[in-house]
């Protein structure tokens, strides 16, 4: 399954899509939104204690390379990580975090 970024999100609500992909609670926080969209079907999905601790290792690699990203951009890689699912996001610093990491990226710039 593949797991929204907020901006993808909210580009999809723009455009009055359905939305069946899920979404990460750090979306709801950014764009709640989303609660009361009615195509929304796609599922929460809410940080266990080993995304935390994966976010932090993940921070400690990037701030060695001089590019610390923020918590909410590391939690969301985190989650999707141990998850072994996709995120999808227009986000450019999630591609710093791919390059450190095994997060699999997919871009949907201009559709």
């Amino acid at each position: 399954m593949t797991i929204l970024d907020t901006n993808i999100l909210i580009e999809k609500v723009r455009r009055r899509e359905e939305i069946r992909e899920d979404i990460t609670v750090v979306s709801i926080v950014e764009f709640s939104q989303i609660l009361v969209y009615k195509k929304f079907s796609g599922r929460i999905v809410y940080p266990m204690p080993e995304d935390y601790e994966l976010a932090y290792k993940l921070q400690l690699k990037l701030m060695k390379d001089g590019k610390p990203k923020p918590f909410s951009d590391l939690l969301i890689a985190a989650i999707c990580m141990n998850r072994n699912e996709e995120l999808m996001t227009n986000d450019e610093d999630f591609k710093d975090i791919a390059n450190i990491s095994n997060l699999k990226l997919r871009s949907e710039i201009n559709k």
